[in-house]
C-alpha cells in the first residue's frame, strides 16, 4: 500500500490491540506494518554535513584519468601528477573498468583507505545547465538550488532553507521556536552567513560558530550583537527592529543549548590534524555525542581558486598549495570519520563535498588552473554507497576555451538523493526545494535509503473513499513536546480523537466537533516517551477513521 493511501481502523477506539490494515499491532508484533515502522527508528538521528570547497576546486588533478594520461600530460605538462615514480597517482579501485579507472592525487591516501572500508562514493562530471564561472554568481547557484536558465538564476533563498523549513515547518515560522531548542542549521567556521539556509521569510533556524577556543573547537556562537531597545516604535520600521531582537533572542537560547550539547559531548580521537576543517568536523562530532539534533551542517575550506603556484617551486607534486588543500581534505574527513566509528555514531552522519566550478583542462603560464566548468563531488561515510558514479571526463572532448563539457550528473540529483535517502524528505519537501523530478543515484547503501513508509513532511492517508475530500495531517511530525491535528472537511460531524501506542494501546483520548471547513485540535506529548505513535481520529456516527503515524522525539 502506497504512502498515501489510507489507513483503516476497525475496532473502537479504546480497544487494544487494534488492526491497521488487518494487522493486528502488539507489542513486539511480527507483522509486516510493525517491522515497516521499526525500521524508521534512527532517521531521525540522521545527519548530513556538507564541505564547501570555496574557490573551484580542480577535479582533473583530484581525480586523475588514468586512460587518457597522454592528453592529461599534454594538457598539463608542469602541473601533471606522474604516473611512475614515488609521487604518482593513487590507483583508486583496481576492478572498475579500464576507462573508468582513476588516480587519486598522491597525497589523498586517507582518502584511499576510506574507500576501501566502503566509505567513499565519487560522483564524476557534476554541474548544471549554464554553469557560470562567477566565484560569487555560481556559489549563490548551488547554493541556492538553482542554475544558469532565466527560471532559476535569481532565487532568493537557500534549498537548506527551504528543505527543512519543508521536513519542519513549525520550528521555522518564528525566531524562537516552543518545541525545539536545537537550530535546523548549524554553519561552521564562516563569519559570513551562507544563502543556503537563507529562506524567502528571513525566518533562519540556524546559527554561525566562528570563534575558536585554544583547543580548537568552534565553540562561540556569531550573534548580531546590541541590547534589546527597551521602547520600540509603532511602525514598519518598529517591526524590522522587533524581528531582529527576536532573532538575536533565538540566537541567544540556541547559544545555551549548544553548549550544553557541546559540553555534554567529547572526542573519542584527540589528535585530528590542526587544520581549518578537521578544528570544524571535531566540533560537529562532539556537538552530535552531545546530543545535538540539528540536521544539516555546513563547513568549508577556502584556498582552491590555483590560478597559481599549485605545485611548490621545486615542481614537486606532493607539495604546494593544491596538494595541501586535497591532503587536509582527505585527512580531516578520515578522523572524523574513524571518530564517529569510534563513538557508535558512524552510521549516522553523511558527508558531501561541493565546489561552485572545476577548473580549465589546459594548465595556465603560471603553474594553476584558471576557471573552469565541470568537478567531482565527493561523498563519505558508513552509509554511503562505495563506487564511482559515472565515467571520467572527456580530455578530447575539450569546448573551444580548453573547457571540459559533456555534464553527466547535475548536482541537484546528489542532493536530491541525499534529501530523501539519506534524511527522508518526502516527495512534498523535494518539491518545496525546487528538487522535484531529478532522478536519484545509487548514492546510499540499500541498507539505509529511507523506506518511503518514513518519510517526513508527507501527511500519511487520505480519509476514507467515501469522504475523499477530507485530509487529516499532523505537525510538527516528528514532535517533540506538542503537536496539531488539522482536518478540512466538507461536512459537519462528532468525531474522537486519540493517541495510540505502537502496539495499538490507547494513551489519550478526546471529543471533538468538527466543522465544515479547517477543524484543528492538540496533543499534549509531554508526558509520553519518544517512539512511534498513532493519531487516530473517528467519525462518530459511521465509525469511519483515518490514522496518521506520529513519531515523538526528544
Amino acid at each position: 500500500m502506497k504512502r498515501r493511501n489510507f489507513l483503516k481502523i476497525f475496532p473502537a477506539a479504546g480497544v487494544s490491540p487494534f488492526l491497521v490494515n488487518g494487522f493486528p499491532l502488539r507489542p513486539f508484533s511480527n507483522s509486516k506494518i510493525s517491522r515497516i515502522l521499526n525500521s524508521c527508528d534512527g532517521v531521525e538521528d540522521r545527519v548530513l554535513i556538507l564541505i564547501q570547497l570555496k574557490g573551484g576546486n580542480d577535479g582533473v588533478n583530484t581525480i586523475i584519468p588514468i586512460a587518457q594520461y597522454d592528453q592529461y600530460a599534454a594538457l598539463r605538462p608542469v602541473i601533471r601528477v606522474p604516473e611512475t615514480g614515488p609521487e604518482k597517482f593513487i590507483k583508486l579501485d583496481n576492478t572498475l573498468p579500464s576507462a573508468d579507472q582513476i588516480g587519486l592525487h598522491p597525497v589523498m591516501n586517507s582518502m584511499k583507505e576510506m574507500y576501501d572500508k566502503g566509505w567513499v562514493s565519487v560522483v564524476q562530471g557534476v554541474g548544471y545547465e549554464g554553469l557560470n564561472g562567477s566565484h560569487f554568481k555560481g556559489t549563490d547557484l548551488w547554493m541556492s538550488g538553482g542554475d544558469g536558465t532565466p527560471a532559476n538564476f535569481n532565487i532568493r533563498s537557500g534549498w537548506m532553507a527551504r528543505a527543512l523549513q519543508a521536513m519542519y515547518p513549525d520550528v521555522m515560522g518564528a525566531p524562537i521556536p516552543p518545541d525545539q531548542v536545537y537550530p535546523l542549521g548549524i554553519q561552521v567556521g564562516d563569519p559570513n552567513p551562507s544563502l543556503g539556509f537563507h529562506s524567502e521569510t528571513e525566518h533562519q533556524n540556524v546559527i554561525n560558530l566562528y570563534g575558536q577556543d585554544p583547543a580548537g573547537f568552534y565553540s562561540l556562537v556569531q550573534t548580531i550583537g546590541g541590547a534589546p531597545l527597551p521602547n520600540l516604535p509603532d511602525s514598519e520600521y518598529g517591526d524590522e527592529l522587533a524581528y531582529i531582537m527576536g532573532v538575536e533572542k533565538a540566537v541567544d537560547e540556541y547559544s545555551v543549548f549548544i553548549t550544553q550539547a557541546f559540553n555534554a559531548g567529547s572526542n573519542a580521537i584527540s589528535n585530528y590534524p590542526q587544520t581549518t576543517l578537521a578544528f570544524q568536523l571535531k566540533t560537529i562530532a562532539r556537538l552530535i555525542k552531545g546530543g545535538c539534533k540539528t540536521k544539516i551542517y555546513l563547513c568549508n575550506m577556502g584556498g582552491f581558486d590555483t590560478h597559481g603556484d599549485q605545485l611548490a617551486p621545486e615542481g614537486i607534486v606532493t607539495l604546494g598549495g593544491h596538494a595541501d588543500l586535497l591532503r587536509n581534505l582527505s585527512d580531516a574527513v578520515k578522523f572524523f570519520l574513524n571518530d564517529l566509528d569510534a563513538m557508535g555514531l558512524g552510521e549516522q552522519v553523511a558527508a558531501c563535498t561541493f565546489s561552485e566550478f572545476g577548473r580549465c583542462a589546459r594548465e595556465n603560464g603560471s603553474a594553476g588552473t584558471d576557471h573552469g566548468t565541470l568537478a567531482p563531488m565527493m561523498l563519505f561515510g558508513k552509509a554511503i554507497k562505495a563506487g564511482v558514479n559515472g565515467t571520467n571526463v572527456n580530455l578530447s572532448n575539450l569546448a573551444g576555451d580548453n573547457q571540459l563539457q559533456g555534464m553527466q550528473f547535475d548536482y541537484r540529483q546528489v542532493f536530491t538523493t541525499l534529501l530523501q535517502d539519506w534524511l527522508g524528505a518526502s516527495n512534498d519537501v523535494l518539491t518545496a526545494t525546487m528538487f522535484e523530478g531529478y532522478v536519484k543515484m545509487p548514492l546510499v547503501d540499500s541498507a539505509f535509503v529511507v523506506s518511503p513508509d518514513c518519510y517526513i513532511g508527507t501527511t500519511v492517508g487520505i480519509w476514507d473513499e467515501a469522504r475523499p475530500t477530507n485530509t487529516l495531517t499532523v505537525s510538527p511530525n516528528p514532535a517533540t513536546l506538542r503537536a496539531e491535528v488539522a482536518l478540512r472537511s466538507e461536512t459537519a460531524f462528532d468525531a474522537q480523537l486519540t493517541l495510540h501506542s505502537l502496539g495499538g494501546a490507547l494513551v489519550s483520548a478526546q471529543t471533538m466537533r468538527v466543522q465544515a471547513g479547517v477543524n484543528r485540535a492538540y496533543l499534549d506529548l509531554r508526558q509520553f516517551p519518544p517512539g512511534t505513535y498513532f493519531v487516530r481520529l473517528e467519525d462518530k456516527s459511521s465509525g469511519k477513521a483515518e490514522v496518521v503515524r506520529l513519531l515523538l522525539a526528544r
